[in-house]
């Protein structure tokens, strides 16, 4: 028995001095990780800047040293603000000699390449070298790189240049054999979020609308490649045309979609003669733009970055989402504080969002108002700034889009669920009522709307329609009458929006800085992004925190479905009134 508690406690012993020392290498991994991400790259002469076009782009970058330790790729993800700050550090570093695109497949909107591909050719100011690599193109992928100096492919590699198309997903027969139905009430002929759930195709005003501003995208993608590459748009066409993906390699050469076919021996070569180095110097874009300094000035230009769903209030619990939010009551402290700080000469508001909450927008409307008699605002548009991400943009002195932003979906709509079939008829419940007024019991999924609660809801869609219309009037200098002929839920581009007056002009990010400090007429200024990005301890947190396991799954699994069936779900806890752009604009 004595040796029984000997070999036990010799077992528990040794258990809890291996849990000392893994514990131990992990605080050391951990300051090891802090560490890194908080120091300064040393960039070498000959260093070149490597660009991976992969992964999913978004607005900002965040901050998270412990990825690779918790398991999770985050560098999938990566920043444009990043990637834009590394080339800008690239142009004026002397050391660095040059750029180098290793392409793949790059999740983005035509709006965030468009303005990255605008810093890379700034960057060819600097007569500094931009080659590309790929073993294959994606369309994304190629559009950046055709800026290149030399586009590089692999002799068995293959170039994805296929055009636009947009396809929306629609769920109405797959609820109605659920026994669900939608119950829809909206203003604007071609408000087109709620057609999923009640058609089985476009009507003829969506596919109006998505044909004309698919093709003026399409369209800038061509002319920009078209210049870089010294071809005429027809030839792109024709060659999206003829299923330029299954191309042999040598076609490539012939239609000058690409300079020289080269295995990646070939590339570090050539990288090697260009840096003047023996051994290429590779120095990754977010490393690079920890070394890129904002000016310091007591003046500042303050930039707010709005991106995601417009809701009330932050998720919780079942309905929390790790997805970016932009959150009425927080967006409207957080410009309260900026109107009040003096430092801050000016605001730009940095948006990409589809919209969602039409009370929220009208908060933040309302927010932007007051912070406007104190200081300009100035809106920069990103991929999208469309229906309550429009109502929150309206009422700035100026607004900057981008030629291929998605915007206006100036309407408004209300979705509520009618569960009836599913309740009764698939599971087999029943209900009763006692209530001592009309309107006691509206809402209840145990039944449809009957005609005056149809009535009272479309009535409440109707007026949220005439003040998203007057807000718009208001701010761009408009009559009501003549918003109303642009609006009816249509989205229009950037380009499209400028012809309409709905924007003032395109740019970038960095146009729509210039523009709010010349409004604010300050010419010495800091640039200062807000609200400041999560810390590592929080990231540290937010990945230690389980909570979300089951969202991220079902991400994965559904892709394009999983924002329109994730609305449906939580519809009791949505705004019931909603400002927004289709679910899932679904480029292919």
């Amino acid at each position: 028995m004595k040796q029984f508690f000997k070999y036990v406690l010799a077992t528990v012993v040794g258990i809890l001095c291996i849990g000392v020392l893994w514990s131990m290498m992990a605080f050391v991994m951990l300051g090891i990780a802090v560490a890194s991400s908080e120091a300064e790259p040393q960039v070498e002469e000959g260093t070149v800047l490597r660009i991976k076009l992969k992964g999913t782009l978004q607005e900002r970058a965040t901050d998270n040293p412990f990825a690779s330790i918790l398991g999770k790729d985050e560098l999938t993800t990566q920043g444009l603000d990043d990637l834009i700050h590394a080339v800008k550090v690239a142009k004026d570093n002397e050391k660095v000699k040059g750029i180098y695109l290793e392409s793949g497949i790059l999740a983005s909107d035509v709006a965030s390449l468009q303005e990255l591909r605008k810093a890379l050719l700034d960057f060819k100011q600097s007569k500094k070298f931009i080659i590309a690599y790929g073993d294959q193109y994606e369309q994304s992928s190629y559009y950046l790189a055709s800026v290149a100096d030399k586009v590089y492919l692999n002799p068995s590699g293959m170039i994805n240049w296929h055009g636009l198309a947009m396809q929306p997903i629609f769920f109405t027969d797959l609820m109605a054999k659920v026994g669900v139905k939608m119950q829809v009430f909206k203003v604007g002929t071609y408000k087109s979020a709620v057609e999923p759930f009640i058609l089985t195709q476009m009507s003829d005003a969506n596919r109006e609308q998505v044909t004309a501003f698919v093709g003026d995208m399409w369209g800038e993608m061509v002319k920009d490649v078209a210049a870089s590459r010294r071809l005429k748009a027809d030839s792109l066409n024709a060659y999206a045309d003829r299923y330029a993906v299954f191309a042999p390699a040598q076609d490539y050469l012939r239609m000058q979609l690409a300079d020289s076919l080269t295995y990646i021996d070939g590339v570090r070569d050539k990288l090697r003669a260009l840096s003047g180095k023996d051994k290429v110097k590779f120095v990754e874009a977010a490393e690079l733009a920890k070394l890129y300094k904002e000016k310091k000035h007591d003046a500042k230009i303050a930039v707010y970055y709005a991106q995601g769903d417009i809701v009330d209030e932050a998720a919780s619990g079942f309905n929390a989402s790790d997805e970016p939010q932009i959150v009425g009551s927080k967006v409207v402290e957080d410009l309260d504080e900026l109107a009040n700080d003096d430092d801050v000469k000016a605001v730009v508001l940095r948006i990409n969002s589809g919209g969602g909450s039409a009370y929220a927008s009208e908060q933040m409307w309302h927010a932007v108002q007051l912070l406007k008699k104190k200081k300009p605002v100035v809106v920069s548009m990103s991929g999208m700034a469309a229906s309550g991400g429009y109502y929150l943009a309206c009422g700035a002195n100026l607004i900057v889009a981008e030629p291929a932003t998605l915007t206006g979906s100036i309407g408004i709509f209300g979705m509520v669920p009618d569960a009836s079939g599913l309740l009764t008829e698939k599971l087999g419940l029943h209900f009763d009522m006692v209530k001592t007024n009309a309107s006691s019991d509206f809402g209840t999924l145990a039944r449809p709307f009957n005609p005056a609660e149809a009535a009272a809801m479309q009535g409440f869609v109707d007026r949220g329609y005439r003040l998203f219309l007057s807000r718009v009037a208001e701010g761009r200098h408009m009559k009501v009458e003549e918003v109303d002929k642009i609006a009816q839920g249509r989205v229009w581009t950037g380009n499209q929006a400028k012809g309409l007056k709905l924007v003032d002009r395109l740019g970038t990010l960095d146009d729509a800085v210039a523009e709010a400090a010349r409004l604010a007429k300050v010419k010495e200024y800091a640039v200062e992004p807000c609200p400041a990005k999560p810390s590592w301890m929080d990231n540290l947190m937010s990945d230690l925190d389980g909570s979300d396991y089951l969202e991220e799954n079902l991400r994965l699994a559904l892709g394009a479905y999983y924002s329109p069936l994730r609305f449906v779900a939580t519809s009791a806890s949505q705004s019931p009134l909603q400002a927004r752009i289709f679910f899932v604009p679904n480029f292919k």
